[in-house]
């Protein structure tokens, strides 16, 4: 990790991280898909990817301006775009269409992201992981609420495992120090790099999907259903900084 440009929070990365990054994308999206149908074996787990620029309207009222990169307008007529802070809305649109009418597919239904996703950080030192650009790699499981799984209690001390398997220093589950408006509850995933304990992923048990969810079983009336995601949120810049610490010892 280079920070060439001598302007904080923006790095290059180096082949041999890429490759390293590469990597925990491939197992890490593995083992979730394992655990989810370890779990319930109809799970459908499927990757997409949507651009970096994304229409305003989708940002969630969490984030202002002075959180984003907002694209200038030169004229009326251009649309209102920014650089998308996180990859959850455009993976919900991907779902939705999915699950659109005459669709055959099905809940449960996971679709996840590798990507950068964009931010006004605060001006931090480096060491802390506050990046402008990052990588985040994100899974967005949904499925009824009344399926009667608690797939967040469930995958919580797997995911801690998955991540300690990879990056050899201490790790612990604590609770998140900001509960988002959109989640029932998240939890936290931090590893101790001998400077700070620093978080690497979140999972929440959110309840903003956009639509409910239509069942049609066979014999008997169509059902409406609220839907849950279990949202797994990893940041993959942070895993690779606190791998290279641990392999530096």
């Amino acid at each position: 990790m280079l920070n060439l440009y001598h302007v904080n929070s923006l790095v290059h990365w180096e082949e041999r991280e890429i490759h390293l990054r590469d990597h925990m994308i491939a197992f890490f999206s593995q083992e979730v898909r394992s655990f989810l149908r370890s779990v319930n074996p109809a799970w459908d787990v499927r990757r997409v990817e949507a651009p970096a620029l994304m229409p305003q309207a989708l940002v969630s009222s969490a984030y202002s301006n002075a959180d984003i990169w907002v694209q200038e307008q030169l004229s009326a007529s251009d649309a209102a775009l920014v650089l998308r802070p996180e990859t959850t809305p455009s993976t919900y649109i991907y779902m939705q269409h999915i699950l659109g009418n005459h669709s055959k597919t099905r809940l449960p239904l996971c679709v996840w992201q590798a990507g950068r996703s964009y931010r006004r950080e605060q001006e931090q030192p480096t060491k802390h992981m506050r990046l402008k650009e990052f990588w985040q790699l994100e899974f967005q499981c949904a499925f009824t609420a009344d399926s009667g799984n608690d797939y967040h209690a469930a995958c919580l001390e797997p995911v801690r495992r998955m991540i300690a398997s990879l990056i050899h220093l201490p790790t612990r589950m604590v609770p998140s120090d900001r509960l988002p408006a959109y989640s029932e509850v998240t939890m936290d995933i931090e590893v101790d790099n001998g400077d700070k304990w620093m978080e690497v992923c979140s999972i929440s048990r959110r309840t903003d999907f956009p639509q409910r969810y239509r069942s049609e079983p066979k014999k008997g009336a169509a059902v409406d259903h609220d839907v849950l995601v279990l949202e797994i949120a990893i940041g993959l810049d942070r895993c690779i900084h606190n791998w290279d610490i641990a392999a530096d010892r």
